[in-house]
C-alpha cells in the first residue's frame, strides 16, 4: 500500500509546519510542501494526497492583487467541491469562509488577536472542545460564518473561532502549529506588531504559553487524529 500524502500550503519562504507537520508525519503521512507565493505549483492531481491544510501568513485573503492567493483560492473551491478533508488554518480558514460567501474583515474597534486567547466549543462543538481553551492567535481579520456550515468554537474579541463545512472541511483561526521556537520567532521579526490594540506582550505570551501550550498540544492531536480519519472522496 503506497505511503497516503498531506499536502501542506504556506505562504513564505521561511515557514514552517511546526507542530502540525510533526503530528501528521507521527499519524503515518507524507508531507507535501508547497509555497505558491515564491513559485510552487499547486498539484492538478491530488488522487495521492489524503488531504490539505493551508496555513496562515501576513496577507490577506482579500488580497485578490496577489497572484497566489487568487490560485489557492481557486484551489479551495474545488477542493470543497470534491469533498477533499481540508483544513484552513487561519489565512487557510480566512480563504474558507471566503469561497463560501462570507466576509473576511478587521475587527470593528481595529483590535487584533496576538498571544493566548480563551475560545469556548459551542453545542455542535462540543465534539471537538470538551471544554474552553487557551489558543494562541496572531491575526487581525475575522472571517463571518458562512451558509451551511457549523460553528465549533466561539471568541470574545472575534466571535468565529472554528468551523466546519460538510463532513470532512474544517477552518480555526487559531495556531495550534506554533512551537516554542516558532513562538520567540514570531516575537521577535514581528516585534512591531505587539503594540498593536489587543495584543499581549513578549512577556505575557511565554508565561500564558507555559501555562497553556499542553493543553493545546493534546487537542491538536486528538483534533488531527479524528481529520486525518475522514473517509476521501472524489478528488479534485
Amino acid at each position: 500500500m503506497s505511503v497516503k500524502k498531506i499536502l501542506l500550503i504556506m505562504h513564505q519562504a521561511s515557514s514552517d509546519p511546526g507542530r502540525v507537520g510533526e503530528m501528521l508525519r507521527t499519524l503515518g503521512f507524507e508531507l507535501d510542501m508547497r509555497i505558491p507565493a515564491i513559485g510552487d505549483p499547486l498539484p492538478s492531481d491530488l488522487s495521492k494526497h489524503h488531504g490539505v491544510v493551508i496555513f496562515g501568513g501576513p496577507m490577506s485573503a482579500n488580497d485578490d492583487h496577489e497572484h497566489f492567493i487568487l490560485e489557492e483560492t481557486k484551489f479551495t473551491e474545488k477542493l470543497l467541491q470534491s469533498n477533499t478533508p481540508y483544513l484552513g488554518i487561519c489565512l487557510g480558514a480566512q480563504i474558507m469562509a471566503r469561497v463560501l460567501g462570507a466576509n473576511v474583515k478587521l475587527h470593528p474597534e481595529g483590535l487584533m488577536e496576538i498571544g493566548y486567547y480563551k475560545v469556548e466549543p459551542t453545542e455542535k462543538g462540543s465534539d471537538y472542545f470538551d471544554k474552553h481553551l487557551n489558543v494562541y492567535q496572531w491575526h487581525k481579520e475575522g472571517f463571518e460564518l458562512p451558509d451551511q456550515c457549523e460553528l465549533l468554537a466561539t471568541g470574545e474579541y472575534f466571535t468565529n473561532q472554528a468551523f466546519r463545512f460538510g463532513k470532512n472541511a474544517y477552518g480555526i483561526q487559531f495556531h495550534p502549529e506554533v512551537t516554542e521556537a516558532m513562538n520567540r520567532r514570531w516575537l521577535s521579526k514581528a516585534s512591531h506588531m505587539l503594540e498593536e490594540p489587543g495584543a499581549k506582550s513578549a512577556e505575557e505570551q511565554l508565561k500564558d504559553r507555559a501555562r497553556h501550550d499542553r493543553e493545546l498540544n493534546d487537542w491538536a492531536w486528538r483534533f488531527l487524529s479524528h481529520w486525518t480519519s475522514l473517509p476521501e472522496k472524489s478528488h479534485a
